[in-house]
């Protein structure tokens, strides 16, 4: 694997997978701008190595963004090599073994996990070459990103936090953003669900200060990491090194007792004092597609930044998919399909979370059902397991049926009786689901696509449409092969969808009303909005027998709506135009479109909320 980001680096320019910006750049919006229209050209474009940052760092972005240099960051040609790894691993340890001879047998492999297990050494690593402390330790001498104009600020977006639960002394690494408040201080983006969250509590109740570091860099291996769905308790570093195989080198930090890899580029070291009280932290540009709004969290405090010498900054920007973590997400379904199997439904055969749903949104499962409601125990398992614990929408399709090819998928949606294929549930939502009234809980549902085949026939609208219930102004799109009627309009605007399905004798499979801004978007756009602005408990029901969702925005104010709607993340037009002057300066090409400009007509005020 690689000694350092700078070797990763290195790699990636040798397979031509880098672009090096000479002309100075800006963080603060110019960066993400030039990294959004990359991460949505083909494939993914390539990673952006910015030399002139006004610091004295570079700053790389878009380091996985594509499905190549995500199998190079984990140090494979492809990332169903890791997945064939953790199969044949998982087979050697849980097969039976009934006699002495097989019991020894299972000792190589009790020896090689052994070397995985991350290792602490004495002495200062590379990550503490250089060290600031007290005023030296300033973060505004690092390259911090300000990524949409609405954001709160400037905000760390790939930072590794570590922290240790104060009862069990098990440590945890995890990635929460971090608004910079000033040089010392910053937000610390702990959700409800998060391990974070846990352990912060565990210290207040325990009185006393909670020692957090932050580090940036080394090996790529430790940023995926770090967002991998672990259970809780497992060592980040224990993954690593399975992956990078060989041990993660621990080195302590200089003003806590935490440990973090001797090899990163950077070092935040400090803690949070639980009695002190939660700030203002936000608005974010997030990956929803939409901003994370206000809300009060943790505030961390700065003792000591170190950093190793040529040290560069690595950062992401997240909005409209798709985007970089898009490739994380696939890299994290291909790489825990089978322990998911093991620990919680051995009858899934494959899962898959479109780019539309945000990685909770919406997934496709391959499933094969043995006996009468195992498919409805299977859901529910599955929205229990982990980071499925988010999961709102999931389409349960047959084995062998592949998730990710949208027509045949379609032909199973467009064969269904969703009436009966219906499983609805509630439960735990994303906290950034900003659809549903109470954070982090609303509507869940599932439909049963396993008994289906995808060979029926397309029909069509009829030619002339009546205007009905109220929809005079509204104009319709219709997604022929998912059988999808799309109506467009005002959120406010009153529809009596029955009596339009009725004097139109339409029976589709089902029809979404959408803004009047959205027409003309792409059917995975569509999905993206309709996924997004939605609680499946509120917003979806059967009208006429025809699965009707209602996916426009919400406006606050009507009861069991939420108090707050954010509004789609987008460039501003001073930035999109900055960077139009300046293209041929990067050295990037042909000039690449700006993607805000197709959604600045989503926005509905200049500011984060609608």
């Amino acid at each position: 694997m690689y000694a350092s980001l700078q070797e990763y680096i290195d790699r990636l320019d040798r397979e031509g997978e880098l672009v090096r910006i000479a002309a100075p750049v800006d963080p603060v919006l110019e960066m993400a701008e030039i990294a959004d229209r990359m991460a949505k050209s083909p494939g993914g474009g390539r990673a952006l190595l910015f030399e002139r940052t006004g610091t004295e760092f570079p700053v790389l972005m878009n380091l996985f963004g594509s499905d190549r240099r995500m199998a190079l960051a984990l140090g494979v040609e492809r990332l169903g090599d890791i997945a064939a790894s953790i199969g044949e691993l998982l087979r050697e340890a849980t097969a039976p073994k009934g006699t002495l001879g097989e019991k020894l047998g299972a000792l190589p492999l009790l020896g090689r996990a052994s070397r995985w297990f991350p290792k602490r050494v004495r002495g200062r690593g590379a990550c503490q070459q250089t060290v600031w402390r007290g005023a030296e330790a300033d973060l505004g001498r690092l390259p911090v990103l300000q990524c949409w104009p609405c954001d709160g600020g400037r905000f760390v977006t790939l930072p590794m936090v570590h922290t240790v639960d104060s009862e069990t002394g098990v440590p945890n690494v995890g990635m929460y953003r971090m608004q910079l408040f000033d040089g010392q201080t910053t937000g610390m983006h702990w959700h409800m669900h998060k391990t974070g969250a846990r352990h912060y509590e565990a210290w207040r109740r325990a009185g006393r200060r909670m020692p957090v570091s932050v580090c940036l860099g080394g090996d790529p291996v430790y940023t995926y990491a770090a967002t991998a769905p672990l259970p809780d308790g497992i060592d980040e570093y224990l993954l690593a090194g399975f992956l990078r195989r060989r041990p993660v080198r621990l080195v302590r930090c200089l003003t806590n007792e935490l440990w973090v890899p001797d090899d990163c580029d950077f070092v935040i070291e400090g803690y949070v004092d639980p009695a002190e009280e939660k700030v203002v932290e936000g608005p974010f540009g997030d990956h929803t597609g939409f901003y994370s709004l206000e809300d009060r969290y943790p505030l961390f405090h700065v003792t000591a930044i170190t950093h190793r010498q040529g040290a560069v900054w690595p950062a992401t920007v997240v909005g409209i998919p798709p985007q970089e973590d898009l490739y994380i997400a696939k890299a994290t379904e291909t790489i825990f399909l089978a322990p998911m199997r093991l620990a919680v439904q051995p009858d899934l055969t494959d899962l898959y979370m479109p780019a539309a749903g945000v990685a909770h949104n919406i997934a496709v499962a391959g499933f094969t059902p043995r006996y009468p409601g195992h498919v409805r125990q299977a859901v529910s398992a599955l929205w229990g397991a982990g980071q499925m614990t988010f999961n709102k929408y999931l389409l349960m399709i047959p084995s062998g049926t592949d998730p990710r090819n949208v027509h045949t998928v379609a032909g199973l949606w467009r064969h269904a009786d969703l009436s009966r294929a219906l499983i609805r549930g509630e439960g735990v939502l994303d906290v950034l689901d900003h659809a549903a009234a109470v954070t982090g809980y609303g509507g869940k549902m599932a439909f049963d696509l396993t008994g289906c085949t995808p060979d029926v026939p397309l029909w069509s609208l009829p030619d002339r449409v009546v205007a009905a219930g109220g929809i005079g102004a509204w104009s319709l799109e219709w997604l022929a092969e998912w059988g999808v009627v799309a109506l467009f309009a005002e959120p406010d605007a009153a529809v009596d969808v029955g009596e339009f399905l009725r004097r139109n004798a339409l029976r589709p499979q089902a029809l979404v009303l959408f803004d009047a801004a959205a027409e003309g978007l792409s059917g995975e756009e569509l999905l993206w909005l309709a996924t997004g602005n939605t609680d499946a408990g509120r917003d979806v029901a059967f009208r006429e027998g025809v699965l009707v969702a209602d996916a426009r925005t919400k406006l606050p104010g009507r009861p069991g709506y939420p108090s707050r709607f954010p509004n789609v993340v987008t460039a501003d037009e001073a930035t999109m135009d900055k960077v139009d002057r300046r293209w041929n300066e990067y050295g990037l090409g042909a000039l690449q479109p700006s993607p805000s400009r197709r959604y600045r007509r989503l926005v509905r005020s200049d500011r984060a909320e609608v």
